[in-house]
């Protein structure tokens, strides 16, 4: 063999090696986002681009939904439980190339819970009065009470250089987080680019040099790329598109049961929904099984107001007597209510297929009583009106969370910082302040049995299912689990052959 054979092979095999470990996965979703800062987003197609890709909490979840350590290692509580202090991870920085502190974290809460800010997630973090700052790597959080969920909900709280702390801005267009990958591009209308964060704080991770996120309306046209190999991976999939690619030659469905729910939302400020007994008229006129049946191909349950993937907390949908079909019954309700029928409205109805698919259902089985013009709507309209209060009735579907607080108080409680349904009941605030400060799990758990079977029928939203969660993972992936929580945590570990 030749020298110059010798050093072709060679250079062969370096640009084989180097093709094997320069891999860009390829995701398909089914719109662009609709902003990037992850104080204030809520839809799905942001949340899974931002969520423990670009940013991390001081707190995560893990695949099981139990709390681990994130950029906090350790923390310790005490005796009164209305101190944490969290130790943080050494030699962690920003995708700008400055150091992660304490100050960055009291920036990043008080940027939470600041009014000028908006956050929908400002109810997680409430409680805390005073964020001390005790060196670089330690930070200390005061509570005005007990928070029995407050490192769940820590793990929701992103870290952000604290020089963003007064701008609402620029963090929707360009993130910088802590993640395993940096954002590094988007394309109006064709994909977000995120890369590989060198100075990530795990060594050796993420594997990937590249995660591309393409926008692709059409869940035929995704499907079509999965089968191709131009998509390694198609996350939240809905059930006929699962269903169709069971058994396709390389690709695998990976699910799981969802711990987010489909939804009908009323707007209690406006009638007729104010009144609770127009709400538990609505819910008698629902068949969720066939809706189940008709829009999700059979893939859920029906929906209480918790998932019952959370085993100790949620109650079985039998105990909810407004589930039991009765058209007849409603109607009389209705009426004796003094509701004149038809009712005329409009509902918003999220842009996704299962939701699309759900609104036609439900405007049949409930015709008669209540008159439903769709509104399909593109999902920067749809979460404007959302935030706004700007519905009659809405579509949607909602994530879910592994403890009852953090989907509950902020969404029930009066002034909640996701309660655009303008739901407002004294009973429930009571029981939501007690439920958060409770510490023993036996009688939180009383309290939430409480909740749940009053908001199931009286409350502002109609949960409709607890679906399947598909994700359609390319057999050149390895290192991919699905997560109950929809976050594609796991992305730090995946490699693509």
């Amino acid at each position: 063999m030749t020298i110059k054979s010798i050093a072709a092979g060679l250079l062969a095999t370096t640009m084989l090696a180097g093709a094997a470990q320069a891999a860009t996965l390829q995701v398909a979703i089914d719109s662009a986002p609709a902003g990037l800062d992850p104080h204030l987003i809520t839809a799905f197609n942001s949340v899974v681009i931002v969520q423990g890709n670009i940013y991390e909490g001081l707190t995560a979840i893990d695949i099981d939904l139990a709390v681990v350590p994130g950029l906090a290692e350790s923390w310790e509580v005490s005796d009164d439980g209305l101190t944490y202090t969290f130790s943080l991870r050494e030699g962690v920085t920003f995708h700008d190339g400055s150091a992660m502190t304490a100050q960055d974290v009291a920036a990043s809460i008080a940027r939470v819970q600041a009014e000028a800010t908006g956050s929908p997630l400002a109810s997680r973090v409430s409680p805390i009065t005073a964020v001390n700052v005790v060196d670089d790597l330690t930070v200390e959080l005061v509570l005005n009470a007990p928070f029995a969920p407050i490192l769940t909900s820590l793990s929701g709280i992103a870290i952000v250089p604290a020089e963003f702390e007064s701008d609402v801005d620029a963090l929707q267009q360009t993130p910088v987080g802590t993640g395993p990958f940096a954002f590094a591009d988007w394309q109006p209308n064709s994909y977000i680019e995120l890369t590989r964060f060198e100075d990530y704080h795990q060594q050796g991770k993420p594997q990937l040099d590249a995660v591309r996120f393409h926008f692709v309306p059409e869940s035929a046209t995704r499907q079509v790329g999965i089968t191709s190999g131009d998509y390694h991976l198609l996350p939240a999939i809905d059930p006929a598109t699962a269903l169709q690619l069971q058994g396709i030659p390389n690709v695998t469905v990976q699910e799981t049961r969802d711990l987010s729910y489909t939804l009908v939302g009323f707007n209690a400020a406006r009638e007729p929904f104010g009144d609770p007994v127009v709400r538990t008229a609505f819910n008698m006129m629902l068949d969720r099984n066939e809706i189940i049946e008709g829009a999700l191909f059979g893939a859920g349950v029906p929906a209480g107001p918790l998932s019952p993937a959370l085993v100790n907390w949620a109650l079985d949908t039998g105990e909810y007597a407004c589930y039991e079909t009765d058209r007849d019954a409603a109607m009389a309700m209705l009426e004796e209510a003094g509701v004149e029928l038809p009712v005329r409205l409009t509902m918003n109805v999220l842009p996704r297929q299962d939701t699309r698919d759900i609104a036609q259902v439900v405007q049949q089985q409930v015709s008669g009583a209540f008159e439903i013009e769709l509104l399909n709507q593109e999902i920067g309209q749809f979460v404007q009106d959302w935030q706004n209060s700007n519905f009659d009735l809405f579509v949607s579907a909602n994530g879910g969370s592994p403890d009852p607080d953090e989907y509950f108080y902020r969404t029930f409680r009066g002034g909640g910082s996701t309660n655009v349904f303008r739901y407002d009941d004294a009973e429930i605030d009571e029981w939501l302040d007690a439920g958060r400060s409770e510490t023993e799990f036996e009688a939180r758990k009383a309290i939430y049995d409480q909740v749940q079977r009053k908001l199931a029928c009286e409350g502002p939203i109609a949960h409709i299912a607890y679906g399947n969660l598909f994700t359609a993972v390319a057999n050149s992936v390895e290192g991919f689990e699905i997560y109950a929580n929809g976050r594609l945590t796991s992305l730090v570990d995946v490699t693509v052959q």
